[in-house]
């Protein structure tokens, strides 16, 4: 399988389970799962290598590249939610 497949099989996981994890209101479908999933390996990977957990690889789909992949997926998800709410100009939700 390519490359690219796997890339895109670790984000759709990873993003699917961040998304599980952070319950709430995400207007998001398919291809966005995806795209934070893979962004949110990026940063699993610089997370996971900074604390010495290890690295993301999406060559072989592993439960460490998984669960970093899905770390990065979920703060991603948290930042995104806090930026949105100051943009809108609602401190509570």
């Amino acid at each position: 399988m390519p490359l690219w497949l796997h890339w895109i099989l670790l984000g759709l996981l990873a993003g699917a389970l961040a998304k599980f994890l952070v319950p709430g209101r995400d207007p998001s479908g398919c291809i966005v799962t995806i795209v934070l999933g893979i962004a949110g390996a990026f940063i699993g990977g610089w997370i996971g290598t900074r604390m010495g957990w290890g690295s993301v690889g999406a060559a072989d789909l592993n439960l460490r590249s998984l669960g970093l992949a899905t770390l990065g997926a979920v703060v991603l998800l948290l930042a995104g939610r806090v930026l949105f709410r100051r943009r809108r100009g609602d401190p509570e939700r």
